[in-house]
């Protein structure tokens, strides 16, 4: 257990007696998550194998076949004032929300944890989750508990969520008690003591200030139990949370079919934040399984083809183009496709593109959004 885990859970007791009751204990042993709006069984306590033992294990079984090798070559960068050492890509782990979400995807829990293992496995140390991502965090937690000392957790909080029986309905309160419940109940989930980075899930600062939330997060980082605070935000709400200057960490949208929080990732930098791109390789571009006309419409009135190197897919372009920007330190790329995951790994490994063809995607998407 690393130090921070062993301080973290030194403090875990002062943690839950600062806080409201989150769960209620039901007579027949039922543990009731009252902010998803569900019923889940207790867990059995479990503990932490030792390196060498859950290394064996590892090995065992069908997982055997599956495994990938270590990869130790992915680039690093600082994560702002954190001074967390981050992979240049990052792991959205919203693909492996599971059943009764959203969307057409379902991955049953066998692939998603062979896939999160792959995530490790390929260098990636980042990953990315939230409490209203199905069960996101409890297949993170389940499946990577015993690896929890290789990679940065983040997640979020403000979602007040309602699952149903064959949806969520997702929906983000700006109150103590929500965010007091999804800490509680992601740490229940995720099976750590500790939250690296936790992020506000939207949210405008008028609205974060009055509730004390800001203050909340700092008391939870005093204590302990998370490490950093992140917002997840953008326009128009985005320029009010940089100038408050006190978040460790933003999550920004940007791609080169979708540039406009440009200027502001330079802004939130400028504070010493550490900068997360989403959807920086625009959910794969105009060659994606699922089609986005807006974005597709970008690519072809800029003519990006034209840009395309030969030999190179339009996912790959995207993606080394957000890599190119000087204050990107981590992209986080969701999918719960190991062909696509070993493509993003491939797009990395070549590192970011050439100044010039950043140059030229960058006037003739400009060109086509303003006409100049």
């Amino acid at each position: 257990m690393s130090k921070v885990a062993a301080d973290c859970t030194l403090r875990k007791a002062s943690f839950r007696s600062g806080l409201k009751t989150i769960t209620t204990q039901s007579q027949n042993g039922s543990q009731h998550n009252a902010n998803a709006g569900t019923t889940q069984p207790r867990r059995a306590h479990t503990r932490t194998l030792p390196t060498r033992q859950r290394r064996h294990l590892k090995n065992f079984g069908p997982r055997r076949q599956l495994k990938t090798q270590k990869c130790t070559s992915m680039n690093k960068n600082a994560l702002g004032r954190t001074g967390l050492s981050v992979s240049q890509l990052g792991y959205g782990s919203m693909g492996l929300r599971g059943p009764r979400t959203w969307g057409v995807r379902v991955v049953n829990d066998g692939d998603a944890e062979a896939f999160l293992h792959r995530v490790l496995d390929s260098g990636i140390n980042l990953i990315d989750t939230a409490p209203d991502y199905g069960v996101c965090e409890e297949r993170i937690g389940r499946f990577l508990s015993a690896r929890r000392d290789e990679f940065i957790l983040a997640t979020k909080c403000g979602c007040a969520f309602q699952q149903h029986e064959d949806h969520i309905e997702i929906a983000h309160e700006w109150t103590q008690d929500v965010v007091k419940r999804n800490v509680e109940a992601s740490l229940l989930r995720l099976r750590t003591d500790y939250i690296d980075v936790l992020q506000f899930h939207g949210g405008d600062a008028e609205s974060l200030q009055r509730a004390g939330l800001i203050d909340l997060l700092i008391s939870l980082r005093d204590q302990g139990v998370i490490r950093w605070i992140g917002s997840s935000s953008s326009l128009p709400h985005l320029p009010d949370l940089i100038e408050l200057g006190v978040f460790d960490t933003f999550q920004i949208p940007y791609s080169c079919l979708k540039p406009e929080h440009d200027a502001l990732i330079h802004s939130a930098a400028a504070t010493g934040a550490g900068i997360i791109i989403r959807g920086g390789i625009a959910h794969g571009g105009p060659d994606a399984e699922i089609q986005r006309p807006a974005l597709n419409d970008v690519w072809s009135a800029a003519r990006l083809d034209e840009v395309l190197p030969e030999g190179m897919s339009r996912a790959e372009l995207i993606l080394r183009y957000t890599l190119a920007h000087p204050q990107c330190h981590t992209v986080i790329v969701g999918t719960c496709n190991p062909m696509h995951l070993v493509e993003n790994l491939s797009a990395a490994e070549s590192g970011p593109l050439p100044a010039e063809i950043v140059e030229e995607i960058k006037a003739r998407v400009a060109h086509c959004q303003t006409g100049q």
